[in-house]
């Protein structure tokens, strides 16, 4: 717009003077432009076509097919653009690189100290040659994941919420025991049994059954409903393990 005005005004000024000039006289083609400059020295009556015709007047993009700066202009922005790469290969550089892995997810340490404070360190895949399963016995025990507690015998199959660094297949021990018995006694750990461990197989991961939230105001008119489906970790208890060692230690004490 602001252009379109200043060639009103200038169309304007030039049909009141009592010299008119030409379009192609005052903005000048690709080849005629580069002539029209030395006309800045002529008398007053052409200073206006003087002043059209330098770059101090210009109306539109000062990149023409005859400007003669082009290539200059090309060498500095080709200079920049190196700098520019030469910074990105600085940045992808090995200074950078500790940080970029740091923020992309934990290492190894991280993880297992993650879930051995959730409650259960991951043994390995389970192979095809392996039979982890046992036969029933008639021992339980209660152990901790998380923040739930559950009572399991060997056979078993529990729900826990998602565990994070584990696949389907991966064999588990569950370190935090916190009570095991059988037919003839009962051991309370304080909190935990030390010398117990419970050993399950990741069977799948899952998706619990929907949960409607709804929200309502009165007289607000205002109502929002949501759903969610909280992600699961199946897990099958296979054995169940320190009841021997406990009952020995009971004995002795």
């Amino acid at each position: 717009m602001a252009s379109r005005r200043l060639l009103g005004a200038v169309a304007r000024h030039l049909r009141s003077s009592n010299h008119p000039i030409s379009y192609f006289q005052m903005f000048g083609t690709p080849t005629l432009r580069s002539k029209l400059v030395p006309f800045a020295q002529s008398p007053p009556s052409n200073n206006i076509a003087a002043l059209a015709s330098t770059d101090s007047l210009r109306f539109f993009s000062s990149r023409t097919t005859g400007y003669s700066g082009s290539e200059d202009d090309e060498e500095e922005d080709g200079g920049d653009e190196s700098e520019v790469e030469d910074s990105c290969d600085e940045e992808d550089g090995s200074e950078i690189g500790p940080k970029l892995v740091a923020r992309s997810g934990k290492s190894e340490a991280e993880k297992v100290k993650e879930a051995a404070s959730i409650g259960y360190s991951v043994i390995g895949p389970l192979t095809s040659s392996e039979n982890p399963f046992k036969p029933y016995e008639p021992i339980f025990a209660v152990i901790q994941i998380g923040s739930h507690q559950f009572k399991v015998s060997n056979g078993d199959s529990i729900f826990t919420e998602r565990l994070k660094y584990c696949e389907v297949n991966d064999k588990l021990i569950l370190n935090k025991v916190l009570m095991m018995g059988s037919r003839t006694e009962t051991i309370i750990g304080r909190p935990i049994l030390t010398e117990a461990a419970v050993h399950a197989v990741v069977e799948e991961h899952a998706l619990d059954a929907k949960v409607i939230i709804f929200k309502k105001k009165r007289r607000k008119n205002y109502r929002r409903t949501k759903g969610h489906r909280q992600e699961l970790t199946k897990l099958r208890i296979t054995d169940i393990q320190g009841i021997d060692k406990l009952d020995n230690f009971a004995v002795a004490s």
